[in-house]
């Protein structure tokens, strides 16, 4: 009988190239949002990437929502703890901003239905209510400029002041709608209501800005 041929014993590694990781701040948004929603807990430097990109959109939302309250930054800071706690949640990474946008939506609300405002927004119609005596609100400038200049001012406080003045759900719908650019579609989304509901409350906030406004739209 022949000898038997033993099979040779040595062991051959093979070498695994090593991937680089990417920095946070060179990744896509969609990639981004992708590594914050690996492991139990968001990644902290890729999180704080994000908030980074998108601090700005929440200020914004914000300030149109409630622009007379001093505390924005609290409610800021209180959208992104909701978002750090339920990135996880979100199935479609590509929608992020209509659903950051939603998260700041839903906290304005939220604090709205605490706080149920006792005194209403700021009117330039109505009168100040002073020691001596009532007198009429004048938008004043710190230093001397031109008419065109004066009424342009008057009319951005006039505009401020009228979208502080509308109902929430009109202020809601306008301001998605005409500062941030979204569509109606998103919009209806956001707001948990018909394409149809926000196509009518949009068009009812664009009437009562424009009969608000309507001096300086002539002008």
């Amino acid at each position: 009988m022949p000898n038997s041929i033993p099979w040779p014993t040595t062991t051959f590694e093979v070498a695994v190239p090593q991937v680089p990781v990417v920095q946070p701040e060179k990744l896509c948004n969609y990639d981004l949002i992708l590594r914050c929603q690996e492991g139990i807990s968001p990644n902290r430097v890729a999180f704080a990437e994000l908030l980074r990109r998108y601090q700005s959109h929440v200020d914004k939302i914000l300030y149109h929502l409630a622009p007379d309250w001093q505390d924005r930054a609290d409610l800021a800071q209180e959208v992104w703890i909701r978002v750090y706690r339920n990135i996880s949640k979100l199935n479609e990474p590509v929608k992020f901003q209509g659903w950051l946008s939603r998260i700041a939506t839903n906290l304005f609300y939220d604090e709205l239905r605490k706080r149920k405002r006792v005194a209403p927004p700021l009117s330039l119609d109505a009168p100040r209510h002073m020691d001596d005596g009532d007198m009429d609100w004048e938008i004043a400038s710190d230093s001397p400029s031109p008419d065109e200049d004066m009424t342009t001012r008057e009319f951005y406080e006039q505009l401020r002041d009228a979208i502080a003045d509308l109902p929430e759900v009109f202020r809601t719908t306008i301001v998605l709608r005409e500062i941030e650019g979204m569509p109606y579609e998103e919009i209806a989304e956001i707001t948990g209501v018909s394409l149809g509901t926000v196509k009518s409350r949009i068009a009812r906030a664009r009437a009562r800005l424009q009969s608000q406004l309507q001096t300086y739209l002539e002008s």
